[in-house]
């Protein structure tokens, strides 16, 4: 890894979400971003991002967080969160996308925690964990993928060690939280064609109001940003399965597919085209690998 305040190369912005066939369940992003800005989303996989130049700011939740050369942003699944460049230069960072199941496996055998297990805080400062995440993105770059696999392992063990824990037990539903849930439903079922939030509402047997409040307490978003981020989970989807971005814009509710383009660029970091050519290709190296 590279020593902290390493001058980056270059001044564009760059990024390439990719996934080496023989790390199944395993996306990587490495990128560098000065203007970019995500919006408040979700990720269905954790997030293990090792910060290697500049500062990525973020609100985790109700908290704005920031994470430096050295530093890793851990996200859970299913938590909202955003994502900028913390100082003007921006940052540069390596991204590990783990599934929920390789992070039980790997808790199974470390720990004697049950039940759903996480990481307690979205930064820490942990630069050997932080190497290792790096030394994942090296090993696919090269092909090796026993490596990548290893290395991986040893760098979600370190992390859970120190900065895991059992996630919290949700508390018992309200009513509110009974209807954003039901809502959820709707939306997911009708993504194509969704009800309007007084329809909704009304089907629901509650105010647009109390309904709007209920679903940005339970989700962290209202229901439309929710909306525009679960089209954007199925389009992934959808692309790893090959279908073409114009066909994946109509199937999830998008008007077409420079609407798809904008809203999936926004919240994974590159075109769905990009994306789509990223999915079981073995990373060739390139310009960019000395960050």
């Amino acid at each position: 890894m590279e020593p902290r305040g390493t001058p980056a190369p270059g001044g564009e912005e760059r990024a390439r979400h990719w996934q080496l066939d023989e790390l199944p369940g395993v996306d990587l992003l490495h990128a560098r971003y000065i203007r970019k800005s995500f919006p408040r989303h979700t990720h269905e996989s954790f997030v293990l991002a090792a910060v290697t130049y500049g500062v990525e700011a973020f609100h985790y939740r109700t908290e704005l967080v920031r994470a430096g050369p050295g530093q890793l942003a851990l996200v859970n699944p299913d938590t909202a969160h955003t994502g900028f460049a913390g100082v003007p230069e921006g940052w540069i960072y390596r991204t590990l996308y783990p599934s929920a199941e390789l992070i039980a496996e790997v808790a199974t055998d470390i720990s004697t925690l049950s039940g759903p297990v996480g990481f307690t805080s979205p930064v820490v400062d942990d630069p050997e964990a932080a190497r290792l995440v790096v030394g994942v993105h090296r090993a696919a770059e090269e092909g090796n993928a026993l490596a990548a696999d290893s290395l991986l392992r040893l760098a979600v063990a370190r992390l859970l060690r120190s900065h895991g824990g059992g996630l919290p037990e949700r508390a018992p539903r309200s009513a509110g939280a009974a209807n954003a849930a039901r809502a959820r439903a709707v939306l997911e079922e009708r993504m194509a064609r969704p009800p309007s939030l007084d329809r909704l509402a009304a089907d629901l047997g509650t105010s647009p109001f109390a309904l709007l409040r209920a679903f940005r307490a339970a989700y962290g978003m209202p229901p439309h940003t929710w909306l525009t981020d679960a089209r954007v989970r199925r389009a992934r989807h959808l692309l790893d399965a090959g279908t073409t971005p114009a066909e994946t814009a109509a199937a999830v509710g998008f008007t077409d597919q420079p609407h798809l383009n904008r809203h999936f660029s926004r919240i994974v970091g590159v075109p769905p085209g990009a994306y789509q050519r990223g999915r079981a290709r073995t990373y060739k190296t390139g310009p960019g690998r000395s960050s």
